[in-house]
């Protein structure tokens, strides 16, 4: 009799656990189990994004010193699929989107030969205004993944 008690309590126990087992497993959240870091997805494609303070004043300087200085550097590197630049007038800034067409592609460039760019665009700025510093302040940079 107390052998068939234990055993009995045995099984309620066991059957007590893997229900609370079930009821765990679903009430967590599968997906995000399942989701993948965004570093996983560096063969996809992917847009920079860039906002700068551009002044009124400053735009033709600026769109020029992008088309000589940025442009034809862009374009010579690997995985660069376009960009946009748009400006807003009532914030007076200056929103760039560059294509690329993956992130390790992106990523892969040195970012002291990024920096020695944007020297160079500094310079052709400063020289075009003739000021000391650079007026177009970096506001924001980030990147947007495509969505499906």
């Amino acid at each position: 009799m107390k052998l068939n008690l234990n055993l009995e309590k045995n099984f309620q126990r066991f059957f007590l656990v893997l229900i609370c087992l079930v009821v765990l497993i679903f009430q967590s959240d599968i997906p995000n189990l399942k989701a993948l870091t965004m570093d996983n997805y560096q063969g996809e494609m992917v847009i920079e994004e860039l906002r700068l303070k551009v002044p009124a004043d400053a735009k033709g300087t600026w769109l020029n010193a992008e088309k000589e200085i940025w442009e034809p550097w862009l374009s010579s590197q690997e995985g660069f699929l376009g960009r946009q630049l748009f400006w807003d007038k009532e914030k007076e800034e200056a929103l760039i989107l560059v294509n690329w067409k993956s992130k390790k592609l992106w990523k892969s460039i040195p970012l002291s030969e990024v920096n020695i760019v944007q020297e160079k665009f500094e310079d052709n700025v400063k020289a075009a205004l003739n000021v000391r510093k650079n007026p177009f302040e970096l506001i924001y940079e980030g990147e947007l993944d495509k969505q499906r």
